[in-house]
């Protein structure tokens, strides 16, 4: 059995990219791992101000929701990030959490595994291979882990225009295969 974290990062009602992170809960929870999905909808999570007090003390100076949040990551086997695109790349709300985040860089950490869940309403080529691109800094920062797979639907723009999609299948295999 893993822990499975998914960090689901869409304020939107009907989000498409929750919908994808659901459903690798879902597979992943059938498969008998321990899941725990963290919308960030409703989370207090302030910007990063680059004081790099976390590198020393190993906390962050903002006493917010991202201390609980970052607790969950590092004591997770498997990261699973589920994101809208904005303008080719991840949404504001998982670039924050990432940046705040930074307290963890010193730290011991379990994951090994990351997923990347995106959605966009364009279905161009190009979408996925820079969204990776952005969290790919992240990862690297952890050299014992790896992004196993992205899956990535695009084609939905509108709120709830995943329903019926074949992508949520792949997303509840995925989370079950991991």
């Amino acid at each position: 059995m893993k822990k499975v974290v998914v960090i689901s990062t869409s304020m939107r009602h009907g989000s498409n990219s929750h919908a994808l992170a659901q459903r690798f809960a879902e597979g992943a929870t059938a498969a008998g791992h321990a899941v725990k999905v963290i919308s960030l909808k409703g989370k207090d999570i302030r910007f990063c101000i680059g004081c790099l007090s976390c590198q020393k003390t190993g906390a962050c100076v903002f006493n917010d929701d991202v201390p609980a949040i970052m607790e969950s990551v590092l004591n997770a086997d498997v990261v699973c990030w589920a994101t809208p695109v904005y303008y080719y790349e991840m949404s504001g709300q998982m670039k924050t959490l990432i940046d705040r985040m930074n307290a963890m860089y010193p730290k011991d950490y379990h994951f090994r595994d990351v997923y990347l869940l995106t959605t966009a309403a364009e279905d161009e080529v190009f979408i996925p291979k820079r969204i990776e691109n952005g969290l790919q800094g992240w990862v690297d920062c952890f050299e014992k882990s790896c992004l196993k797979a992205h899956l990535f639907c695009g084609g939905v723009g509108a709120p709830n225009d995943i329903n019926g999609n074949a992508k949520l299948q792949e997303a509840y295999e995925l989370g079950k295969n991991i």
